[in-house]
């Protein structure tokens, strides 16, 4: 039994996702009566979830309880990053709608309830995400809010820093070690889970999906195509001045991936702490990053959200000119940060969105049940977009620090190039 298991470890992880992959969509098509398959995608992505709480407020602490005082600039690097990728995102979305306008038969469309009241306006979200912010620290990890987590860890570990020992520190090390190790166990099932993800989405998806929205989700994953392959790579080639497309490449394959079938930027940053550490990144900035980036670097929300609002206002034959379209794409770049941390959770901000235009709740309320049934594929290709993003930003910001520090750099992503 151990020899099995040290094999399946040895043997490439991304081998294995994708033989999971096929053998997931196979039995998807001609064996969807296996129920009990889709049931392993859920254990695996509810094992992630309820350890990355737990393994971000332990990473944390513990890096800025051993921080040393430059780690600062680099996280203003990364801020501005995912800013700048979140702007050019909505630019993205505003060009694609002008350029490839679609419409939608909404009258057919039934208005969904939602557990979670959609927001109406942006003082009501940056309410809601001060709020956050602040929540109880032990509310906080139970619920997956990392905006509170990550708050209440970065003044724990200051605080620890002040007054405890450095017998205190050390242990909070060997804590965020062994919650680490136990990640590391979970990722090896990745491809186990990945593999009942894949043959869920089969199953619920097939191809109605395609027939009755295909333009406006070839618009949607177009936009997002646009922002991994065409932005993204110029942001990363304007601060490191070479090619982008290895790191983006491998951010793709180790997290995009994983993150395109669990649908959740959260069970996805276990994933993302892995692959910075692959790449050389140092752990106390990277432990910090990439859960911030989690809630703040929202591209593909910001695509959705400018897309979904433009189709609604060309459905229902109104015009609306090109200023009008940036303005939506800021509305919903500044809106977007505060989604629920919830699969879906972009689609509750198309009425807000929408409201700018003077689109009534109800119409706009059924642009939210066609993203729901467009989901399958869209939220995909939105996570995907975010959490492979956070890497590649968090990397990009690291190599630039040690560049103008004159610090030589290892791009371990590009190891032909060395």
């Amino acid at each position: 039994m151990n020899r099995l298991i040290k094999k399946w470890c040895k043997t490439n992880l991304i081998f294995r996702i994708v033989f999971a992959l096929i053998l997931g969509s196979v039995l998807g098509v001609f064996a969807p009566s296996l129920s009990g398959i889709s049931h392993l995608g859920e254990v695996f992505v509810s094992a992630m979830k309820a350890i990355a709480p737990i393994l971000v407020f332990s990473v944390v602490c513990s890096s800025v309880a051993q921080a040393n005082e430059n780690i600062g600039k680099r996280f203003r690097t990364v801020l501005l990053l995912y800013l700048t990728s979140t702007l050019f995102a909505a630019v993205i979305a505003v060009l694609g709608c002008t350029l490839f306008p679609v419409k939608i038969d909404l009258s057919s469309v039934q208005s969904v309830a939602v557990a979670q009241e959609a927001p109406s306006s942006l003082s009501e979200i940056l309410i809601h995400f001060l709020k956050n912010i602040v929540q109880n620290p032990i509310v906080s990890m139970s619920s997956g809010n990392y905006l509170g987590i990550l708050f209440w860890a970065v003044v724990i570990g200051f605080s620890i820093k002040q007054v405890a020992r450095e017998t205190t520190v050390q242990m909070l090390a060997d804590l965020s070690g062994a919650v680490s190790k136990i990640v590391k166990g979970i990722i090896q099932l990745a491809p186990i889970g990945i593999l009942g993800l894949v043959y869920k989405a089969v199953c619920e998806s097939g191809i109605e999906v395609f027939s009755n929205y295909g333009r406006l989700l070839l618009l949607l994953t177009g936009c997002m195509l646009a922002s991994v392959f065409v932005a993204n790579p110029a942001i990363v080639w304007f601060a490191l001045k070479r090619n982008p497309f290895p790191l983006i490449m491998k951010c793709l394959k180790e997290s995009g991936i994983s993150a395109f079938f669990t649908r959740s930027s959260a069970a996805n940053i276990p994933v993302n702490m892995q692959l910075c550490q692959r790449l050389g990144i140092d752990k106390d900035f990277y432990s910090v990053s990439i859960p911030l980036g989690s809630s703040l670097n929202v591209t593909g929300a910001t695509i959705t959200i400018t897309v979904m609002a433009l189709t609604v206002c060309y459905s229902v034959g109104m015009k609306v000119d090109f200023f009008s379209s940036v303005l939506l794409g800021l509305l919903a770049s500044i809106s977007a940060p505060g989604t629920p941390g919830v699969t879906g959770g972009s689609l509750l901000l198309i009425p807000m969105a929408c409201s700018l235009f003077g689109v009534g709740n109800d119409i706009a309320m059924q642009a939210v049940g066609v993203g729901f049934v467009i989901g399958v594929v869209q939220d995909s290709f939105e996570t995907a977009l975010n959490s492979s993003g956070d890497a590649v930003f968090t990397a990009t910001a690291e190599y630039y620090d040690r560049k103008k520090q004159g610090k030589a750099v290892n791009y371990l992503c590009d190891e032909k190039e060395e």
